[in-house]
């Protein structure tokens, strides 16, 4: 296939790039600086230049493309309102990008998180939240995998709350980040809440097997590790920086904090049933451990 993504610059679209190269598909990506458009060229990918509020760009983009795979979102959770900015934005992109492929038969794949379920680990057939700072990227979500009933072979990637690679990538990333600027590796409330992850590098696997094989209107969970507890992530964290690890209120994660002390465990158990899908790559707490003073 002629794939065209978007985010295929960051840590997990570059490797789903590579991965879908190495697959035998060519590749188009978005590419919104000289910096990104660069990446992409060295990848082996053609470019397209332009970013996700460019909606023309993304319909020429998904135009000339066998199957699109969706990867880009804003960086800035530093207020609520900028995380509602983000989510709009993409809202927006997703909505262009299938209505161009309305009637075409052609693969969708985006992707979200997973959700928390109480008590138990979530599947892939547990809904989206519907409430809280992220539901409005569930709804985009939902109106993506809903156009299946048009012809549109769309799919959803849940991503568990750490993606890593290499020590970095995901909310253990950013708790690492915070605990350099804090001089403390914190973790909300007790940390005995637990996070889901998985390596970019297997996650990419399976967005390729998404696109290649997944019948439409259908979600599938990239989760290796079903559930690490949040304070041994900071454990971690604070043996590699040499800091101390301690817990802290939820509000320093700012409009986040929810959702950082929040019990999260996933399964993937059908993903692996139904795809054919095996992480091979480090778990979290191992590939942590190439976090550098």
């Amino acid at each position: 296939m002629h794939v065209f993504i978007t985010g295929g610059t960051g840590l997990i679209g570059s490797t789903v790039v590579a991965e879908l190269l190495a697959g035998g598909h060519t590749v188009l990506g978005l590419a919104r600086s000289e910096a990104s458009a660069a990446l992409l060229d060295r990848a082996g990918a053609e470019v397209l230049r332009g970013g996700l509020t460019d909606l023309d760009t993304l319909r020429a983009g998904a135009a000339q493309a066998d199957g699109v795979i969706h990867l880009a979102f804003g960086n800035d959770f530093s207020s609520p309102e900028a995380l509602a900015a983000n989510i709009a934005e993409e809202g927006a992109a997703l909505a262009t990008l299938g209505e161009a492929l309305v009637g075409s038969g052609r693969p969708l794949v985006t992707v979200s998180g997973t959700p928390a379920v109480p008590g138990r680990a979530s599947t892939e057939a547990d809904p989206l939240p519907t409430d809280g700072p992220v539901a409005g990227r569930s709804r985009s979500v939902a109106a993506i995998l809903d156009l299946s009933s048009q012809d549109v072979r769309s799919a959803s990637v849940r991503l568990p709350r750490t993606v890593h690679n290499n020590g970095s990538g995901g909310f253990a990333g950013l708790l690492t980040n915070i605990a350099r600027q804090s001089g403390v590796s914190g973790f909300a409330g007790d940390g005995t809440q637990r996070w889901p992850a998985v390596h970019a590098l297997d996650a990419a696997v399976l967005f390729r097997l998404v696109l290649e094989h997944a019948p439409a209107g259908t979600a599938w969970h990239a989760v290796a590790d079903e559930g690490d507890a949040v304070r041994d992530i900071a454990t971690v964290i604070g043996r590699r920086l040499n800091l101390p690890v301690e817990s802290v209120a939820p509000e320093t994660y700012g409009p986040l904090g929810s959702v950082f002390a929040m019990d999260q465990p996933a399964s993937s158990a059908l993903t692996r049933e139904e795809l054919g899908w095996e992480p091979t790559h480090p778990s979290l707490l191992d590939d942590l451990e190439n976090i550098q003073p």
